[in-house]
Order: C-alpha cells, then structure tokens, then sequence
C-alpha cells in the first residue's frame, strides 16, 4: 500500500484497474483449469464411479468431455482477453502462456490429490513446482 500513495491520486485508479485485471485473469484461469482437468481426466473418474461407463463408445466419452470443455472455453477466453496487453491487461502473450501453465499444473495436482487420490505427492513434485515457479519468475524478469 505505501508504494500506492507514491502514485499521482489521478493515476491511482488506473493502477488498481490494472492490479484487478492481472487478478481477474488468474482467478479465471484458475477455474478454467478446474473444467480443463474435469474435461480431459473426469471420464477416468467416472469409470470408478460408474463401472458400466467403461462399455460406453469412445464418441460418447469424447462428447461428455467437449460439454465440460465448454466451460474451460467459457472462462479462457475471458481471462486471456482480459489480461492481454493487446487488450489493456498486464501480461503479454508469454507470459500469459507460462502463467496458465503454472495455473494448468496446479489445479491438476491439488485435483489428483484430493478428487482421484490416485497419486502420491513426492519429492521430485516438489522440485518440479520450484523449477515452474522459476519459470513465471524468468518470464517477468526484464
């Protein structure tokens, strides 16, 4: 907050307008990523919870799985038009890019972890999560 009183009070707006959008982007991404993992693993979910959806044909699967990536386009497209340069946001195509990678690994860790329990979070996770957090550090660094 002391950098903000720093900033011309006319200005001050513009300042928090451009804070929100880099916010908005990453909340939206994040529940995009929420459907994309529902979208592209759900039916493997599925399969526990109803055993018969293992007969179902293939283009059945595909299209239960375009409905929910409905909803991952629903949220996208905002949160990249949103916090596009291009379009007054904060962040340029890369970053945005590498951003929603971060966001994408996220969501489907914490999804495995807790919805599938499939998974067991190790080490090597870990250090993974660092080397993807160095990855959106380097794509800010000027």
């Amino acid at each position: 907050m002391s950098d903000l009183k720093e900033i011309p009070v006319l200005l001050q707006p513009v300042k928090n307008t451009y804070i929100m959008k880099g916010i908005y982007t990453i909340l939206l991404l994040i529940v995009s990523n929420i459907f994309m993992t529902f979208a592209w693993y759900g039916q493997l979910k599925l399969l526990e919870i109803v055993p018969s959806s293992k007969d179902w044909p293939l283009f059945l699967v595909i299209l239960m799985s375009w409905g929910v990536a409905l909803f991952e386009y629903s949220f996208m497209i905002p949160a990249n038009r949103i916090g596009s340069v291009i379009n007054g946001g904060p962040f340029n195509l890369i970053q945005l890019k590498v951003i929603q990678e971060a966001v994408s690994l996220t969501v489907f860790t914490i999804i495995v972890i807790t919805v599938f329990k499939t998974e067991t979070f190790r080490l090597n996770h870990i250090i993974s999560f660092i080397f993807i957090i160095l990855a959106v550090f380097f794509a800010f660094k000027k």
